[in-house]
């Protein structure tokens, strides 16, 4: 489990009108909560191989349409030390998923996509291949 205020994508979080956000422990701890579900979100870093980030780069610049069809029965196999890493964030209810790709590049992970945000049956879609 990823702190999800470590993240890349954290201000884009904090500013999706669909997430709240909660402190607890005198402003220790933070959670992200899926507004319209009343979902506690997740978060976690998964970082894959150079073969497996290309093909996770296609899915996430196909149009949403075509999700289901595209993803197919790809699961992509974490590894240590990845070239590509994702940063994926899910409701416990699986309602929302937001997603983060990032390639290793001068000695540091690089943004390849946008922060990506999927609900309902699309995020559960995607859900699958993390």
């Amino acid at each position: 489990m990823a702190n999800i205020k470590n993240l890349q994508m954290w201000n884009d979080i904090c500013a999706d009108a669909r997430i709240s956000v909660r402190k607890s422990m005198f402003g220790l701890r933070t959670k992200a909560v899926y507004y319209p579900t009343d979902s506690i979100i997740d978060a976690r870093v998964v970082e894959f191989s150079p073969d497996d980030g290309n093909h996770l780069r296609q899915i996430f610049n196909t149009p949403g349409i075509e999700l289901e069809r595209i993803i197919g029965d790809f699961r992509p196999k974490p590894i240590t030390n990845g070239n590509y890493m994702a940063e994926v964030c899910t409701s416990r209810d699986g309602a929302f998923l937001a997603v983060k790709l990032l390639q290793f590049s001068v000695l540091n992970y690089q943004s390849v996509t946008g922060t990506l945000i999927f609900e309902d049956d699309d995020a559960r879609t995607v859900g699958k291949m993390f």
